[in-house]
């Protein structure tokens, strides 16, 4: 019995009972759309963190404050008060690293904004210094940013995220007006110079609900801290490299630099940068990916047992139908071969129909808005092809059974079976 022959008795087998076949396709159909929507759902998140992560730049270096220990438990790193705004302005220092192109100082507290008339808003401040702007590419929307001279005067100035400015002055410019800001005091007035443009969330967090000031300003009215070594703690200093290349060289000397500067021969610092963070997030969204493959994956056996449970009835069904073949000559493999290509033929319709819904689901949900969160989805072929390749082998396993049974059965017991 022919490949075309066999073919055409499985159709006409198929499409006499369309409802049940329909039923048992659907659980591939469900499968297999499932397994290429979830992982064009998990290459999309994949591609947002990446893409957040190097729109910060691929050439950035982090150096965070040391983690202390208290009773044994290791605090959060970044917390220790060992590293200063003049370690900063030591590595950026003419021929004192090598590879440094430019860098900034950061400290984070918590503040309240207070606005004449009462408005308020909690949110972080970021003491940071005039280079801000350039090494977080953080553009402004209206005003200006501090300067060098705001910082090492120590100016009452401030910078406001776009979500700040909008709930504090709604519609009208802050620029050039007043805003209080606390950290459990009395608070100081600081004159605000720029409002930053909306980013939305970002690997940093959403900027759009912070405010920056000068990291000497911070220091003096907001947390009045000093690090250790007596000057001026920030919890991390963001460098960037001159060259990507040159980033292995470059974290070499910043840390010979600090050691000398802090007297340690064991790091009180740590040095991390983007491509640390690049490969964990890569790490992070393969993990997802296979873990949202896995789950969708498991609709596809039911859907294989579905099958199984299908063509062991249409076996049950036909058995006088296969004695009668076998009486007139046909062998155990003809048999086999017919059972195997009906089991083949519902798993490539199915698969087909399933790619297909996969498909158009993740085409509807990119850039769309869901439980508030903006869905970004990458579709790529090998999805759509393994899941094919699947739904077909999921047809030869789950049907052979069936097929390999029909085969066996003797014809005196098939032609007496009522």
């Amino acid at each position: 019995m022919s490949i075309a022959d066999s073919l055409r008795v499985a159709y006409d087998s198929l499409t006499a009972h369309l409802l049940r076949t329909l039923l048992a396709m659907l659980g591939l159909v469900i499968g297999v759309g499932a397994v290429i929507t979830l992982l064009a759902v998990g290459r999309g998140s994949q591609d947002d963190v990446q893409r957040n992560i190097q729109s910060l730049g691929t050439n950035l270096l982090t150096v965070r404050a040391g983690a202390p220990s208290q009773a044994g438990v290791r605090q959060a790193a970044g917390s220790r008060p060992t590293l200063t705004y003049e370690d900063a302005q030591a590595i950026l220092a003419p021929g004192a690293v090598e590879h440094v192109a430019s860098l900034t100082a950061e400290q984070n507290v918590p503040v309240q904004l207070v606005v004449p008339g009462g408005s308020n808003f909690a949110t972080q401040a970021i003491g940071t210094d005039d280079l801000y702007p350039i090494i977080r590419s953080t553009p402004l929307a209206s005003g200006e940013f501090f300067t060098d001279e705001h910082v090492r005067t120590s100016a009452p100035v401030v910078v406001l995220g776009a979500n700040v400015a909008t709930q504090l002055f709604g519609t009208e410019s802050p620029v050039g007006q007043t805003v209080r800001l606390s950290l459990g005091r009395a608070g100081t007035s600081f004159t605000i110079l720029g409002v930053l443009n909306s980013r939305g969330g970002t690997a940093l967090g959403n900027l759009d609900d912070r405010v920056l000031v000068p990291i000497t300003t911070m220091s003096k009215t907001l947390i009045r801290a000093r690090a250790a070594s007596g000057g001026t703690f920030v919890s991390s200093i963001v460098i960037q490299a001159d060259q990507p290349e040159q980033m292995p060289a470059a974290i070499q000397s910043i840390g010979q630099l600090l050691r000398e500067r802090h007297k340690v021969t064991e790091d009180d610092f740590q040095i991390t940068s983007q491509q640390d963070a690049l490969d964990t997030a890569a790490g992070v969204a393969r993990t997802q990916s296979f873990l949202l493959g896995s789950i969708a994956g498991i609709s596809l056996v039911v859907g294989g047992i579905g099958i199984m449970n299908t063509m062991l009835v249409s076996v049950t069904e036909r058995t006088r139908e296969i004695g009668i073949r076998r009486a007139v000559g046909a062998r155990q493999r003809d048999i086999l071969l017919q059972f195997l290509v009906e089991a083949i033929l519902v798993c490539v319709v199915g698969g087909l129909a399933g790619a297909g819904t996969g498909v158009a689901l993740s085409w509807l949900m990119d850039d769309r808005t869901i439980l508030g969160q903006v869905m970004h989805t990458r579709l790529t072929a090998d999805a759509v092809v393994l899941s094919l390749a699947v739904s077909i082998g999921i047809g030869v396993f789950f049907g052979f059974y069936p097929a390999s049974r029909a085969a066996r059965l003797r014809p005196i017991e098939a032609l007496r079976y009522e």
